[in-house]
């Protein structure tokens, strides 16, 4: 059963499902790219990993044991014997953690027998590089500048609306354009500040994008809608998502109502 929406579907934008679809969306991406690709050149899937402290809450431990002795000092009594006086501390606060692994994945093209040169890399941002000061935003802008001042072309596929501006191109210039929810972003190695954009509303269906090859070869199409009702129905999203609800990232008033009327039609919603 295909979303209800006709292009992004928004209740895929929740946190807890967002990993999932994201790694089944990379995965379905590279598939349909190499289907496309001429014979000699191959995508695959690439990662990033860091590590990053847990943010959990840390409770102490009340129950005491035993309580080792600190220490001693001495006081004189009232009859000048000099007695041992045990100080005891206050109870710290003890934190025993394991720091955690965060694997980052996307697609490299590169020509066959050559996989040290990367011809385009196609990424699909995550929650991690959207989110102000964290590492993976760092690691993330890092990786964008290096590949912008390279030979290598990189789309970037932005399907949140929640975070902070990612994509390359800046976002004053991209609002004196268009008005969008979702980004596709394509630089073209060697082009300076000329980016291929495509700016997609809730509303409309996912675009089909030009994907850049070396040299004279042409570029591919990839169609983005076909490649998302795939995962839709290889993840069984259509009975995981509770459409009665409204989705975790509030849409525009006008788009609510639209959506609401949507789902109404398709006997999702009372």
């Amino acid at each position: 059963m295909p979303s209800p929406f006709p292009g992004m579907d928004p209740y895929l934008e929740n946190p807890i499902l967002w990993t999932g679809f994201h790694q089944r969306l990379i995965a379905c991406t590279c598939a349909e790219v190499n289907s496309l690709l001429p014979p000699h050149y191959v995508a695959d899937i690439g990662e990033r990993v860091y590590i990053v402290q847990p943010d959990r809450n840390i409770y102490p431990d009340v129950v005491v044991f035993e309580q080792p002795l600190l220490p001693t000092r001495h006081e004189q009594g009232a009859e000048g014997a000099v007695t041992a006086v045990a100080t005891a501390s206050d109870p710290p606060l003890v934190i025993t953690y394991e720091p955690e692994e965060i694997r980052e994945v996307f697609i490299e093209i590169f020509p066959v027998g050559e996989e040290s040169r990367v011809v385009t890399i196609i990424e699909v941002l995550s929650y991690s590089n959207k989110t102000a000061g964290s590492e993976g935003r760092k690691l993330y802008k890092a990786k964008q500048r290096e590949v912008l001042t390279s030979e290598t072309h990189l789309i970037e596929i932005d399907l949140l609306r929640q975070g902070e501006h990612t994509v390359a191109p800046s976002q004053e210039e991209l609002r004196k354009r268009c008005t969008w929810d979702y980004l596709v972003s394509l630089h073209r190695g060697g082009e300076g500040n000329r980016f291929e954009v495509w700016a997609i509303t809730v509303r409309q269906r996912l675009p089909r994008i030009r994907v850049p090859l070396a040299g004279g070869d042409p570029d591919i199409v990839l169609d983005l809608q076909a490649v998302f009702n795939r995962c839709y129905d290889e993840g069984a999203y259509a009975r995981r998502l509770d459409y009665r609800r409204d989705p975790l990232t509030p849409l525009t008033e006008e788009d609510a109502a639209w959506a609401a009327a949507l789902l109404r039609e398709r006997g999702l919603r009372e």
